[in-house]
């Protein structure tokens, strides 16, 4: 176990404004903070951080908790591991036993990547095994200096070239697979080499660490033009993007996000320093997030063959769910950006900049080249899809521009469009309502709530369970009532699994010194999230002491541990208004 003295220094140390500020922009409402949450894409900032109860909270996805649930969800972290990484940030070391240790060190799978990436720079420089590195560099117009500054280097034609290397540095043959530097082979069991005779472009975070590599082979000798890192201990591939750490300082205003490795190279050789790329995978909400944290507005700078534009239309979703404005650059004449950097030249591209497509230009061309709209059936086809895409524009007023400018363009009267898309916009606003009905239905048939799956048959005991738990976290005085009248309540007194769990792991900390963020220790970000949501419905009520809390454990105990909501021989419909009524708390 830590010692909580420590826990709470490093959360004091570590406010949880300043942590959110990594992931989100933060705004002043009143005594707290509001942000866009960044576990999940959205236009409208639903998070709140609490400032004087030091917590999150999102109304959106109902992620929350404290600075440690944050930073466990944020990084992907065990609650040890989200402790030492919030103590590295204020300098005190985190000591636990070796029970408590995480499986693996971040730190040295940190040093493990940098050495290899030195490894894979000097056969790049320096070694006979690296000429066909320097000789496919060289065709791709690399200048020695752009390969230093984004530390490209090359794995020799080898199966075991970096295993011994780093072998020899004292890093386990367990630790070079889990960074997805050494594979091991099925057949003997012996460890070879992940990456053989390819360009190597190490990955680096925002903080200067090397979390990852990606390999583009330098001739025809594997299908695979590009060999990415999995996911490792300390590299998530769907929340990092290549060169954000090059980009982050000048794409405030504007950020250029590219397919690959060589189109970023190529442009920031060329002086567009802002762009980044994506890691051998379509863009993620993650990623989309991530972007927004950083820019005010992304150019979307993807292949101009079919695959690209396809792939161009869901960066805009998806840029766009976060509230980032974005457009498409439509790269004629080349295939990709590094092609016409090459072709073309710097002044050229920054040209192409100036005229990237809007997100409803860029959707609009898209619609009108699938038809033929000098044939009246292509026109009333055409402009069918076009209303369902006004249909999804927010703003009237933005709406109402785009309808005139279609209408012109398409010679139709704009107050036909304006009907036709109010038609559409009503019917979808019954489907969102029938879906928000569906889902509450969802939930009553035990489907949706995994933290507590038994909740939705034990909805009124299950209910009760909260609070109690609630008004346990949130009074010293509650949690010494149960120690002085133990029979007031006890563990068999709860219906649900999960509402035993939260009770003992509470009553066992509740003698003494409480710190709830020990719960972690136990409990994953979701369950911690859900006692945040657990206190948010008590919040806001003004009586939380011994009277009603005295009162929910009668009613609890009252309940009986087999009762559960269907004795009440309530509907499915009263279930779905009553789950309706809860979620809008």
């Amino acid at each position: 176990m830590i010692d909580q003295k420590i826990v709470e220094e490093i959360k004091a140390r570590n406010p949880i404004e300043d942590v959110m500020a990594q992931y989100a922009s933060l705004k002043r409402a009143g005594s707290n903070m509001i942000c866009s949450c960044p576990f999940h894409s959205e236009k409208t900032p639903s998070c709140t951080v609490f400032l004087a109860r030091q917590s999150f909270y999102c109304f959106g996805c109902g992620a929350g908790g404290d600075v440690i649930s944050l930073v466990r969800r944020a990084e992907g972290l065990e609650y040890t591991e989200a402790l030492e990484y919030l103590g590295r940030r204020v300098g005190i070391d985190v000591i636990t036993s070796d029970s408590d240790a995480p499986r693996f060190d971040k730190r040295r799978f940190y040093e493990m990547n940098k050495a290899a990436a030195r490894f894979f720079r000097d056969i790049l420089f320096n070694d006979p095994a690296g000429a066909m590195g320097r000789e496919y560099a060289s065709r791709r117009g690399l200048s020695e200096e752009i390969i230093k500054h984004f530390g490209i280097g090359y794995a020799p034609d080898s199966f075991s070239a970096l295993h011994p290397y780093l072998k020899n540095l004292g890093y386990t043959d367990e630790e070079m697979n889990a960074a997805f530097l050494v594979g091991i082979s099925s057949k003997n069991g012996r460890p070879f080499d992940m990456f053989r005779k390819r360009l190597m472009f190490p990955i680096i975070d925002v903080s200067g660490n090397v979390i990852a590599f990606g390999g583009r082979i330098v001739d025809d000798s594997d299908a695979r033009k590009y060999l990415n890192s999995s996911d490792t201990p300390v590299f998530r591939k769907r929340k990092n993007l290549y060169a954000l750490r090059y980009a982050k300082n000048t794409c405030a205003e504007k950020m250029i996000l590219c397919e690959g490795y060589m189109d970023v190279i190529s442009l920031h050789a060329a002086g567009f320093e802002n762009a980044v790329a994506t890691l051998g995978t379509a863009i993620t909400p993650d990623q989309a997030r991530l972007m927004a944290k950083y820019t005010k507005k992304v150019v979307i700078c993807y292949d101009s063959d079919a695959a690209g534009q396809a792939a161009a239309e869901k960066a805009i979703r998806l840029i766009t769910e976060t509230g980032t404005e974005s457009s498409v650059l439509n790269v004629k004449g080349a295939k990709d950006p590094d092609e016409f950097i090459k072709k073309f030249g710097a002044p050229a591209f920054s040209k192409l900049i100036g005229e990237s497509k809007s997100k409803f230009r860029f959707t609009l061309d898209g619609i009108l080249a699938k038809y033929d709209v000098k044939d009246t059936d292509g026109k009333v086809r055409a402009l069918s899809e076009i209303c369902k895409m006004l249909a999804g524009v927010y703003s009237s007023a933005e709406r109402d521009i785009y309808t005139r400018e279609i209408a012109e363009e398409l010679g139709v009267n704009p107050e036909a469009i304006e009907a036709d898309t109010k038609k559409i916009m009503r019917r979808l606003e019954r489907e969102r309502k029938n879906k928000e009905r569906d889902d509450a239905l969802r939930e009553v048939s035990g489907i949706g709530d995994r933290v507590n799956p038994e909740f939705v048959s034990n909805v009124y005991a299950a209910n009760t369970e909260e609070q109690i738990i609630a008004l346990l976290l949130l009074m010293q005085e509650n949690r010494d009532l149960l120690i002085k009248n133990p029979e007031m309540l006890t563990k068999d007194d709860f219906v649900t699994d999960f509402g035993r769990k939260l009770f003992v792991a509470i009553m066992q900390r509740a003698d003494g010194e409480f710190v709830e963020s020990d719960l972690g220790a136990e409990l994953n970000v979701d369950e911690m999230s859900r006692l945040e949501a657990m206190k948010m419905k008590r919040y806001n009520l003004s009586e939380n002491g011994e009277k009603e809390f005295t009162e929910l454990c009668a009613a609890l105990r009252a309940e009986g541990r087999k009762k559960s909501v269907t004795d009440k021989e309530l509907s499915a419909s009263e279930l779905a208004e009553y789950f309706l009524s809860i979620n809008k708390k």
